[in-house]
């Protein structure tokens, strides 16, 4: 292997510099027990109070409407269960994407088992889900709207604003999942009128197993967790200081480096694209304009998803061919599939997510290697016209 490319930011970000130091002294030095009313707990009660003040700031909310999670699975599973709970006696309706996360969409699917009724929204070619769409399927017994900041695949942007504006006017509860926003575009929930926010360490340079819920001031979602009363009573459990130290460092690092990183993972991104563009039926998936600022996907007929990764890997790429979430999984990607492509194009994307690690020259290493494998992936298909280099079921 001549050499590696870490091109999976989107999956998980390694452990910044900053977070590290930040959590140094939490190991052996500053263990108390936030709940201990000795001076070392004491300490670790001001220390988890201090960060959740600095996550709070960068999502110009209040500390006291952060809470802590496990991480964005959880989050999505609070806030749509625990919302349809608090909610059940004003009606039995929710709507959300066709794209979203399996967290939001499983967390669905389970409600509707419970009896409540869902509303997929479609979305366009490029991933963006109708504000008109959001207003339109609006019921009388609406309680609850979860539309994602940003898609994990494809990364694109949604117009969460806008569904905000909309969705505040019909005094419905809106959601939005920011696991892959937070940290990497600027995020307000007052502007964008959420009531509930969810987000993840790991996916802007924290640790792993740790991340938040934003909930409005005076919503009580009914406790995930019983037992000693810890985030006022709503999910008990010994808080991690230490990885809420971290994560509280790693994210205000990402937001005060958001407008220069932006600009050149951007410039990074769209060398990618163009690039790989010039494959012989590839196409890129997402929008290209409302797209977060590292995330370069495309699909390349003829091929499948899995060995293109495979390959990739020998030649010390690492990507993704979707969701890490459910990369063992051997169906297309169900958000390949809401964006309009056939079953046999949708086995052939590639995700590569860069990041704060990622060179000029990992760029041309990628640019240089991914054209290979799939012309060698392709000359082995028995489906690949190699004459006419397209797939032999158009030809």
């Amino acid at each position: 292997m001549s050499r590696m490319v870490y091109a999976d930011h989107a999956a998980t970000t390694p452990l910044s510099p900053t977070a590290k130091q930040a959590m140094a002294d939490f190991w052996d030095k500053r263990f108390g027990n936030p709940s201990s009313l000795y001076y070392l707990g004491q300490e670790a009660k001001d220390d988890l109070e201090a960060a959740r003040a600095e996550i709070a700031q960068c999502l110009n909310a209040r500390p006291s409407e952060v809470l802590f999670t496990s991480g964005g699975t959880e989050s999505d599973n609070w806030a749509l269960k625990g919302a349809a709970e608090l909610r059940r006696g004003q009606g039995k309706h929710i709507i959300t994407t066709s794209i979203e996360h399996h967290a939001i969409l499983h967390s669905a699917q389970w409600l509707e088992k419970q009896g409540l009724e869902v509303t997929y929204l479609p979305v366009d070619a490029g991933g963006r889900v109708s504000p008109s769409d959001v207003e339109k399927a609006i019921r009388p017994d609406t309680i609850l709207i979860s539309v994602m900041a940003a898609n994990n695949e494809i990364g694109t942007i949604e117009p969460i604003e806008e569904i905000g504006a909309i969705v505040k006017a019909h005094n419905v509860l809106f959601h939005v999942d920011a696991v892959q926003a937070v940290g990497h575009i600027p995020v307000d929930v007052k502007a964008w009128n959420v009531d509930m926010l969810s987000f993840s360490g790991h996916k802007f340079y924290g640790p792993a197993g740790i991340g938040g819920l934003f909930l409005r001031h005076g919503l009580r979602l009914p406790p995930l967790v019983h037992g000693g009363g810890q985030e006022w009573g709503l999910r008990s459990g010994t808080e991690p200081v230490v990885l809420a130290v971290g994560m509280a460092a790693a994210l205000k690092e990402s937001v005060e480096e958001m407008a220069v990183e932006s600009k050149r993972l951007s410039a990074l991104r769209d060398r990618v694209l163009d690039g790989l563009s010039d494959i012989p039926s590839s196409r890129v998936t997402g929008d290209r304009e409302c797209r977060l600022p590292g995330t370069a996907s495309l699909t390349f007929e003829g091929i499948e998803g899995e060995a293109l990764l495979l390959h990739l890997d020998a030649k010390g790429i690492q990507a993704s061919s979707g969701s890490a979430c459910s990369s063992a999984s051997l169906d297309p990607s169900h958000v390949l599939l809401s964006i309009g492509l056939p079953h046999e194009v949708a086995h052939g994307s590639l995700r590569l997510s860069l990041g704060r690690g990622t060179t000029e020259q990992d760029v041309d290493y990628i640019l240089e290697i991914v054209p290979q494998v799939v012309s060698y992936l392709r000359e082995l298909s028995p489906v690949w016209d190699k004459k006419a280099q397209k797939p032999i079921w158009r030809s």
